[in-house]
């Protein structure tokens, strides 16, 4: 497999394919953007013999930042955000130490240039893993089979005065040499609260503007509960707002003028750094796809693809973000990109199912949730609020009752829920949960011995073992 980087390769790469009508190709497989989704497909496809080239380009963001390999996940997402994350519990660690006896200084304090070298170090590191061979050149390049896996950047809200001047977004804020201190986050998706959730953490003065409301398409209960949380450990929330504008002062700071919806009255304040999180756009207008005939939701920007995968154009295919329909998720890229690599070379008619990873539920009739409160053990010593903790199962009322999701907020909610996430792949049920022996004392096994549901209406506060 050899891995080329510089942008035009892109265009040149369709529409020779599109000219070429016989003789050989150059390559088996040409994958279109070196993220997780591109990066598992080449590799898979290269593990099974084929012939591989990866074309991969990241234009710097306004504010210069700036990456090699491995896309948004390795780069300016998952894996830097979970770092920073972990300098936040680290803080809140200390604090709770007092509690267990160890004598810590009252007065603690971060440094965020050591935090982000180490972090950088380590995101630098895995670029090196990734590149196997690199040429920066311009060039020409042929093959049997196209997939396009550019993925998407943060928009800016280009309507808003100085806010691309002088706003940054999550592109640069994990790259910053030096602390971004007082931080206004605009938008409320995941990626505005994670990112507010770790400058909060490490004790930087931080304000969540929202529009209208959290985690649009997520469980609204348990929005409530993550941003309940986050206000009680400090950060600030301004509701039902909007910023208007952005200017920098003499002295630096970046003064923002912002309208009250419910109000109408305008407000201003001052900020050291003014985060942008107001979504995502797909990375395909500099493909040319469609001198190829590539077919694009024109609202979206993204590639209406079938179940295969495939594009309107034979032998062209699109995974990750950019596909129309997919979930933004980078082990769903991973997955899909695998799966297609195994198709194209004919070892597997194996289809990627998106239906266990995202689920809508309308039918609200058939459905039971059961749920609970609970407390976390290592927050009884500590004297820590748990009143955020919470799950929630959601099964089909008839029959055996086939969970359909789950929910959880509390600590490492991630290890927790992968290993539950096992489950929906074999058809996982109430009885299958009531029947599991649990591991004791963890926070996972309060999900096998929920037995409250809503429509009861009694308590679902969990007390002892």
């Amino acid at each position: 497999m050899a891995t080329f980087s510089r942008g035009r390769q892109r265009i040149k790469a369709l529409c020779c394919f599109r000219t070429l009508i016989s003789g050989k190709f150059d390559y088996d497989l040409v994958v279109i953007g070196g993220g997780s989704g591109g990066l598992a497909c080449s590799k898979e496809a290269a593990q099974l013999g084929q012939r591989v080239a990866v074309l991969d380009y990241v234009e710097p963001s306004l504010k210069g930042t700036k990456w090699g390999l491995g896309g948004t996940c390795v780069n300016v997402g998952c894996i830097p955000k979970k770092l920073m994350h972990q300098a936040a519990l680290l803080g809140t660690a200390v604090k709770d130490a007092r509690k267990y006896g160890w004598q810590i200084p009252e007065s603690l304090s971060h440094d965020w240039s050591t935090m982000a070298e180490a972090v950088q170090n380590h995101v630098k590191s895995l670029n090196w893993v990734l590149i196997l061979k690199q040429h920066c050149l311009y060039m020409t390049v042929t093959a049997k089979n196209i997939v396009l896996a550019t993925g998407g950047r943060p928009k800016y809200p280009t309507h808003v005065p100085g806010a691309m001047e002088f706003g940054i977004t999550s592109d640069d804020v994990f790259w910053l040499k030096e602390s971004p201190k007082k931080t206004l986050v605009v938008g409320a998706s995941y990626v505005a609260l994670e990112c507010a959730g770790f400058l909060t953490g490490i004790g930087l003065d931080t304000t969540v503007m929202v529009r209208s409301i959290a985690l649009r398409g997520f469980d609204q209960q348990m929005s409530g509960l993550v941003t309940d949380y986050m206000e009680a450990y400090g950060t600030k929330f301004s509701w039902k707002c909007t910023p208007k504008s952005i200017e920098k002062l003499p002295s630096g700071l970046l003064r923002v003028t912002w309208m009250d919806l419910n109000t109408k009255e305008e407000h201003q304040d001052t900020f050291n750094s003014v985060l942008w999180a107001v979504g995502r756009a797909s990375e395909t207008k500099t493909l040319n796809l469609e001198k190829v005939g590539v077919e694009i939701n024109k609202e979206t920007g993204k590639i209406i693809v079938a179940t295969d995968e495939a594009t309107s154009v034979p032998n062209i295919f699109a995974i990750g973000d950019i596909a129309e329909g997919r979930p933004e998720l980078t082990p769903t890229a991973i997955k899909a990109g695998k799966l297609l690599a195994r198709r194209l070379v004919g070892h597997s008619t194996e289809l990627m199912n998106y239906d266990n990873v995202s689920l809508l539920l309308h039918a609200y009739a058939f459905i039971l949730v059961y749920h609970a409160f609970y407390k976390p053990l290592e927050f009884t010593v500590a004297e820590r609020d748990a009143t955020q903790c919470y799950i929630k199962v959601v099964c089909l009322r008839e029959g055996d009752q086939r969970v359909l999701g789950m929910h959880f907020t509390g600590p490492n909610a991630g290890e927790v829920t992968q290993g539950f996430s096992l489950g929906f792949q074999c058809g996982l049920t109430y009885e299958h949960l009531r029947n599991t022996v649990g591991i004791h004392p963890t926070c996972a096994e309060e999900l096998i011995k929920l037995n409250i549901t809503k429509r009861s209406g009694l308590d679902a506060t969990v007390t002892g073992c």
